[in-house]
């Protein structure tokens, strides 16, 4: 779907009335299906490491200390909330207000990029992607966990349902799968796990290493 600045509007309008009650929202969904995702894909950071869609910051506490660590959200509310967990953390971070699509920040600036359940309400989670990619210097780590299209038949008619209502609502999918675009995009996936009825994936990609100007490959 086309960029659309009205959409785009409301859909930012959205999630900054959800800011102040998000955390609690989420407290179920990460108790019953997300399990430890959060611990397990952000201690695996390194480096000089961008979150993409930081929200209210629920992962900055699961970092590791060495990481330099920025974040872009683009609801101020939520952006609000996650510099006061920062804080809050002692954590220093450079959050900023940003659009996935289009990232404010030049090729290959990031050893780590991150993004946690986002891509799923990111109008253009292709694009996304395509930035994620571009930011990551060669042989950086891509860190991705979302919930996606169940493999069980009746779970994904049941998000098949759910579509129907969120996404022109406030533009959530419960069906997009980021891995084939991962691959596409030239990423070797070094690890990844899908578990709650298949309707949550978490993978590590690494980006491919630059090619020697001398290489005869």
């Amino acid at each position: 779907m086309a960029d659309s600045p009205t959409r785009d509007g409301r859909l930012r309008r959205f999630w900054d009335q959800q800011a102040d009650s998000y955390d609690r929202k989420m407290a179920f969904a990460e108790r019953r299906f997300f399990a430890d995702t959060r611990p397990w894909l952000c201690g695996q950071a390194v480096g000089d490491t961008l979150e993409v869609a930081v929200g209210t910051g629920l992962n900055l506490a699961h970092y590791p200390a060495d990481v330099r660590l920025a974040g872009v959200e683009w609801s101020p509310a939520m952006l609000a909330v996650a510099r006061r967990r920062a804080a809050d953390l002692g954590r220093p971070v450079d959050l900023r207000q940003g659009d996935a699509r289009r990232l404010d920040f030049p090729d290959g600036r990031f050893d780590t990029v991150v993004c946690t359940f986002s891509l799923c309400g990111i109008p253009d989670h292709e694009a996304a992607l395509g930035e994620f990619a571009r930011v990551l210097r060669p042989g950086g780590r891509l860190l991705l966990a979302d919930h996606i299209g169940s493999s069980n038949w009746l779970v994904r008619g049941a998000q098949a349902l759910l579509d129907a209502v969120t996404v022109p609502l406030y533009g959530e999918h419960y069906r997009r799968r980021p891995l084939p675009r991962v691959r596409a995009l030239g990423f070797t996936v070094e690890r990844r796990e899908r578990f709650a009825l298949g309707a949550v994936e978490r993978l590590v990609a690494r980006k491919p290493p630059a090619r020697h100007p001398f290489s005869d490959d």
